[in-house]
């Protein structure tokens, strides 16, 4: 029965992570040069559905491979280590709830909390970049208001698809591995 769970554990993990990079591969370009995508979205659904840790560890490593597939190998351990904090702060909320997301409301909360982790998160890396680059905490942390755009639209996209899909799949994931 444990290699079985295993098992089952590693193509869980799998089929999200590809999902994960399926998710950000479909992407929307912003005049910023960044673009929106759907990856976050799964990460949300991964974490819900598998776990804090399995769902974050899919994430990271879809949203890891990939930039490494397109060019952004640079920030590939960035999101790696991004996808456990927005997803720890997923995990958070749903220990709050004692682990039982039964209602929209319940759902809406985790996905507005992540959705505002993954907005700081982008704030706080644009800031950094920023500094390093050059310039003082003051003109870093007000230009990088001008790169949120992508992440504000990533974050609402994110919140009305997990409302609409997590339910459904958890659902579909209770009935197809009721014996797991």
């Amino acid at each position: 029965m444990k290699k079985r769970n295993t098992t089952l554990s590693i193509v869980l993990i799998a089929l999200f992570t590809a999902l994960t990079i399926l998710g950000t591969m479909l992407k929307i370009p912003l005049p910023t040069g960044a673009f929106a995508h759907l990856g976050n979205a799964v990460l949300l659904l991964a974490v819900l559905l598998l776990g804090y840790t399995r769902g974050a560890l899919a994430g990271g490593l879809g949203f890891a491979i990939f930039d490494l597939m397109n060019g952004f190998a640079a920030e590939a351990p960035y999101f790696f280590f991004e996808s456990f904090i927005v997803g720890g702060a997923a995990a958070l909320v749903i220990a709050a709830f004692h682990n039982n997301i039964d209602s929209f409301k319940k759902l809406i909360t985790v996905a507005v909390v992540t959705g505002l982790t993954k907005i700081l998160m982008t704030q706080l890396k644009n800031t950094a970049f920023a500094m390093i680059a050059g310039s003082s905490f003051n003109l870093a942390f007000t230009g990088s208001f001008s790169m949120l755009l992508a992440t504000v639209l990533n974050v609402i996209t994110t919140i009305i698809i997990v409302s609409f899909a997590y339910f459904p799949l958890k659902r579909a994931m209770q009935t197809i591995f009721r014996e797991y």
